[in-house]
């Protein structure tokens, strides 16, 4: 008999991207090939993934890894550079003390790695110098958390999105940056067409799609708007005062200051921007329906008074009692994969570890447990503190883990100034270029996602194992690895000595239980550590036996000192920036639907990029109008901090007076670089979470004279190659790489100065074609030794106002190279180019229209013609938009 074919296993893990936490099952083939798809036994997802997880496969390739070690641009043994790292370390703490020493470290990161970076700095070296990028997504909740429950703690879970009867998002695009919660709520409502929704947020984005009630509230107004809703609660008797006599504290007070702080409803509502009937619809419907649940993320936690916004929709649910209940509490989503986890084991400047703080009690324990005499006794630098004191020289050595801080930290070039000054920077990434490794004295190639194994906890405390299946790349180790082979060189070596992330784990989840009788906390999984970490199943805390509990204080008993949650009195604070004369504008920033952070890892995946495929300035027509600016024309926004160029994107989703841009492009793809440049420090003077939404800026006309776009099979160093290029951003396609260019000189000048940058840079043969009358030239270049007919660089040039004459060259990333090459000089290709709108299943524009002149009529039938929609389904509300722009009388309908 013929042995049969063994099939390759499937591997279940957890998808690397925001906080949702959804499971991921991933196949090695026998070509080495990846196949990825969700995970059906996963509670979170249920085998559905986003336009971001499905495409996961494509962002595991060797291309533009870090997979060696390097000290001053120059290659080492990892032996040599793990020592160097330590012996420096070392020579810092001993001329300039502990704090002179500092860890900036990562959402992304897994939870044994934050573990070791977080006992090595806190309790070995002896400072509380370690801070997360966490700190820019959730610290405002973690501060209010604390505040109102005493303890870090999301009462809330999935399950309570089908059990609501109304579901309040406030600022939190859920339909971009959680797509599969986005689709729970969705599927709830079809389930139960009487749940309401209520969106918050000055934007009308496409989580506005499924809402029955938007509130476009002013920005920065979101604490009047709750106090005067606490008001509007007492005064319809709807305050539950049995519940907030037995288990809360300092009602009164925050009641005196709603009354103190809210003005007649009218004037409310003026001061929020609302109608007075939206507000009023919103009061009743949180009034009237006992089961309300509110989501909320950065568009509450990202200001300079994040903290107290989260509190202000704290007060409101313990006034009505609506804490830990089915269908009932506050909930907060994080952006990142474990940012939760990076909570427990202490992985911010803020907290001990095991949910403990600088209190004499936690020191006492912490320092037993860990059998350390060195332990911090108070807080350390936030993450914008952090980055000042290297500024001014009193962190002389860095290490940075997983995270790009000179793209999304505020003040972003100062950022870099301030690294490029430090005597020593580490980092610890998996990618080999970017703006932050740019600064970098040290390099330690760390693995990537698909190698590294351990765990994660996701927005509603859920632990899950995020496993490995690929061979590490080079000489890559997982981050927890480096922290401890560090450590032991620092002299730390016998509370270093892990073997695996299993023992890291184990010791962790013992500190979560230890001593919980002299000192309880919620946060106790010490069950975890007798259990195979191997067999691990995704669990919710805490966890008492086998049993995971679901929702929090459900009892009405909190981890406060008496037991019962605090209320705290609010009052409206301005921006810290507002605007003015100068800058009359605000600018939001955040995500894109299909891109993560700065497009390291999403930016590999081609099938993400054609949706936004550059930085678009989503701005009011009103407000184009009154600067002469043309829609999809080049535009220059200024702050204080710096000044930017991008395109101008005229959308009625934004209110008159208020911008938005998306933050994911960097120095490495775009002379826009970062967003965050635009973005002053600020922050919270509690949580210390910066004020990424409230930017005040000036936008105006950017006057130049060509435009130009340019496809290269390889990718181009164009700051380099191509310095006269004002504008250019660049995307990555099937085949090869497009990029979109603008400058002052005029057309005739640009294309010679570009034809000649790229022949003298690459020795190449050419054909090129000009039609000086209208200013439009076309040119093709294939390298030297390549067949004569292939095609390696076509390019375009045309005068800046000419918007739609560059479609002939998008669509030869479509063509063959042969083809492309004649299409070249005809100017003319065969395939209409068009945007991208369902990424999961490659649907576009043209696709969508030609569906509905065949025939279909509501977004079901589209989807049955082209797959549209019927992914993660995201992009609906972009299919509606399609269908109804068509001329064919449709149904909208999902």
């Amino acid at each position: 008999m013929h042995k049969l074919k063994q099939l390759p296993k499937w591997v279940k893990t957890t998808c690397p991207y925001c906080g949702t936490g959804c499971g991921v099952e991933a196949q090695v083939n026998q070509d080495n090939s990846v196949t990825i798809r969700g995970d059906e036994s996963h509670p979170t997802n249920l085998g559905n993934l986003c336009s971001k997880g499905l495409t996961l496969a494509d962002t595991l390739v060797p291309e533009g890894r870090l997979t060696e070690c390097y000290i001053r641009g120059q290659v080492q043994s990892m032996e040599t550079t793990l020592s160097y790292v330590a012996s420096s370390f070392n020579k810092v703490i001993a001329e300039h003390g502990p704090d002179a020493v500092a860890f900036y470290v990562s959402g992304q990161l897994l939870t044994e790695d934050y573990y070791i970076a977080n006992k090595l700095m806190k309790g070995f070296i002896g400072s509380s110098n370690i801070d997360s990028n966490s700190r820019l997504c959730m610290s405002s909740a973690v501060v209010a958390h604390k505040r109102a429950f005493g303890e870090d703690a999301v009462p809330a879970c999935y399950a309570d999105i089908e059990a609501a009867e109304h579901i309040c998002l406030v600022g939190s695009n859920l339909a971009w940056c959680h797509p599969i919660l986005f689709r729970r709520i969705k599927q709830a409502k079809m389930a139960n067409p009487n749940l309401k929704i209520t969106v918050i947020d000055p934007r009308r984005t496409d989580t506005c799609d499924i809402t029955d009630l938007h509130l476009a509230i002013r920005p920065g107004t979101d604490v009047a708007l709750y106090n005067g809703l606490l008001e509007f609660l007492d005064q319809e008797n709807a305050c539950d005062l049995a519940y907030i006599a037995a288990h809360t504290e300092g009602f009164e007070e925050a009641l005196k200051s709603a009354y103190q702080s809210t003005p007649s409803w009218v004037e409310l509502a003026e001061f929020c921007n609302l109608e007075l009937d939206t507000m009023l619809d919103f009061f009743h419907r949180f009034t009237d329906i006992d089961k309300t649940l509110t989501l909320f993320s950065q568009g509450v936690n990202q200001s300079s008074s994040g903290t107290n916004k989260v509190n202000a929709i704290i007060n409101c649910h313990l006034a009505t009692g609506r804490v830990g209940k089915p269908g009932a509490s506050p909930f907060s989503v994080t952006g990142q994969p474990n940012a939760m986890g990076g909570r427990e084991v202490g992985g911010l400047a803020t907290m001990l570890a095991a949910h403990m703080d600088f209190t004499p009690e936690s020191h006492a324990l912490v320092s037993e447990f860990w059998q350390t005499d060195k332990l911090a006794t108070h807080n350390g630098a936030k993450a914008i503190d952090m980055f000042d004191q290297v500024h001014q020289g009193k962190i002389k050595a860095i290490w940075i883990m997983g995270t790009n801080p000179v793209v999304s930290l505020p003040d972003s070039d100062k950022i870099q100034q301030a690294l490029l000054n430090c005597p020593l920077v580490v980092v610890s990434d998996c990618i080999a270029k970017s703006d932050t490794i740019a600064c970098a004295d040290v390099l330690l190639p760390a693995q990537g996602w698909g190698e590294k194994t351990g765990t994660v906890t996701n927005s509603e405390r859920c632990i899950s194992r995020q496993r490995g299946f690929l061979p590490s790349v080079g000489e890559a180790k997982a981050d927890w690895w480096l922290l401890a082979e560090v450590a032991k060189r620092m002299g730390f070596g016998k509370a270093f000595s892990f073997d695996s992330e299993a023992d890291v784990f184990a010791e962790y989840a013992r500190m979560t239980g230890f001593k919980q009788d002299s000192l309880p906390r919620g946060l106790d999984i010490a069950v975890l550590a007798e259990q195979d970490y191997q067999q691990h199943q995704p669990m919710q805390w805490p966890i008492h036996g086998d049993k995971s509990q679901a929702r929090l204080f459900t009892d009405g008993q909190f981890s406060t000192p008496s037991g019962k949650a605090n209320f705290i009195p609010l009052y409206h604070k301005s921006a810290a920036s507002e605007v003015c004369q100068d800058y009359p504008m605000i600018l939001n920033t955040g995500r894109n639907r299909d891109q993560w952070h700065s497009m390291s890892r999403t930016g590999l995946a081609t099938k993400l990029n054609g949706h936004m495929p550059e930085p678009l300035l989503s701005i009011n027509p009103q407000d184009l109008s009154e600067r002469g600016i043309v829609d999809g024309s080049l535009v220059a926004v200024e702050s204080l901090q710096g000044k930017l160029l991008v395109r101008a994107h005229a959308t009625v989703s934004q209110n008159p007076g208020e911008l938005f841009l998306p933050i994911h492009w960097s120095r490495q793809n775009a002379s826009a670089g970062a967003i965050s440049s635009l973005v002053a420090g600020h922050t919270d003077p509690l949580s210390g979470q910066p004020e990424n939404k409230y930017t005040p800026v000036k936008v105006c006309v950017w006057s130049h004279s060509s435009r130009a776009a340019l496809w290269s099979q390889r990718r181009l160093q164009v700051a380099k190659i191509l310095p006269m290029v004002d504008y250019w951003v660049e995307r990555r396609l099937e085949q090869g790489f497009f990029y979109y260019l603008a400058s002052v000189a005029e057309p005739a000048t640009f294309f010679q100065q570009l034809k000649l940058a790229l022949h003298n840079s690459y020795m190449t043969k050419q054909v090129d074609y000009e039609n000086a009358a209208e200013q439009k030239y076309r040119f093709a270049m294939s390298f030297q030794g390549d067949s004569k007919d292939s095609l390696d660089i076509s390019l375009m040039v045309t005068p800046a106002n000419d918007v739609d004459d560059d479609s002939w060259l998008a669509s030869l990333t479509m063509l063959t190279p042969e083809v492309g090459l004649r299409a070249t000089l005809k100017g003319e290709a065969e395939i209409p180019p068009s945007r991208m709108i369902c990424a999961c299943h490659q649907v576009t524009e043209y696709d969508i229209i030609q569906a509905v002149e065949a025939g279909a009529d509501t977004v079901a039938a589209v989807g049955g013609c082209s797959k549209a929609g019927t992914g993660c389904g995201s992009c609906i509300p972009e299919i509606k938009r399609v269908m109804a722009s068509c001329d064919i009388a449709i149904t909208l309908v999902s």
